[in-house]
């Protein structure tokens, strides 16, 4: 096993970082070195530690997350995941190139992805090694179709498969959701709920609800289902919209 990254976690909230450090401490590659409770004493730590990772959440007494990047040199600034109970400023964590952005409340497999893109941009490399699939192999009445990832505009969960949904057709794949989009381009696809994965090229508008969900429509005219969890990426797909 490589070399375990080591992480700086600031946060205001006591439950909150109290949550954040029993996931970390379950994940062996990971090494928290600090905590903090506002933003100067990140960046005092960060400056210390120099951490290859930190988790940051937005508002913080005196120093607000984007303050905290602020008052650091641009190459003491590890990669960072924003971890905060607003989906406000999402688009604004993306523009300072977060690595992720965690819309508390998160379950842990949300928190594991963040966790794997994370350990990637630290390790200036692509999860699962940079290999990304291009096309899926599908048995179909005792034969095999190579169906190209670019053709396909939205995947749904399907029991013990998926339905991915090309221009051309649907087709039904013997596999889990989480194990594909583990494999996917996160740059290309977004997963947007627990039942369906989108191509991000065909995402064309986020209408939210009053429960903090949502529904996107693919070019199609396709809607789906947003997870809150997943509102604020998704917002920062479309450019904020």
């Amino acid at each position: 096993m490589s070399k375990a990254l080591t992480v700086v976690l600031a946060d205001d909230e006591p439950l909150a970082r109290s949550i954040l450090r029993r996931l970390l401490q379950t994940d062996p590659e990971l090494s928290l070195v600090a905590e903090c409770a506002h933003g100067k004493a990140a960046v005092d730590a960060v400056r210390e530690h120099r951490p290859d990772l930190l988790l940051l959440d937005v508002q913080m007494p005196g120093l607000d997350g984007f303050g905290v990047l602020s008052e650091l040199d641009p190459e003491q600034v590890p990669a960072v995941v924003f971890v905060t109970a607003h989906d406000d400023y999402a688009l604004a964590a993306f523009e300072v190139e977060a690595v992720d952005y965690l819309l508390k409340p998160f379950d842990d497999e949300r928190f594991a992805k963040a966790m794997t893109r994370a350990k990637a941009k630290a390790r200036d490399t692509d999860p699962e090694n940079g290999v990304r699939l291009k096309r899926l192999a599908v048995r179909h009445q005792g034969r095999i179709d190579l169906v190209e990832l670019q053709q396909v505009r939205w995947i749904e969960a399907a029991d013990q498969y998926v339905r991915l949904h090309t221009f051309e057709g649907n087709h039904l794949l013997r596999e889990s959701m989480s194990h594909l989009e583990e494999q996917l381009d996160p740059a290309v696809f977004l997963r947007v709920h627990r039942s369906a994965i989108v191509a991000v090229r065909c995402l064309r508008t986020l209408q939210a609800s009053g429960r903090g969900t949502g529904t996107v429509q693919l070019d199609d005219g396709t809607e789906l289902p947003v997870a809150r969890s997943r509102m604020a990426e998704v917002r920062a797909k479309l450019g904020g919209g």
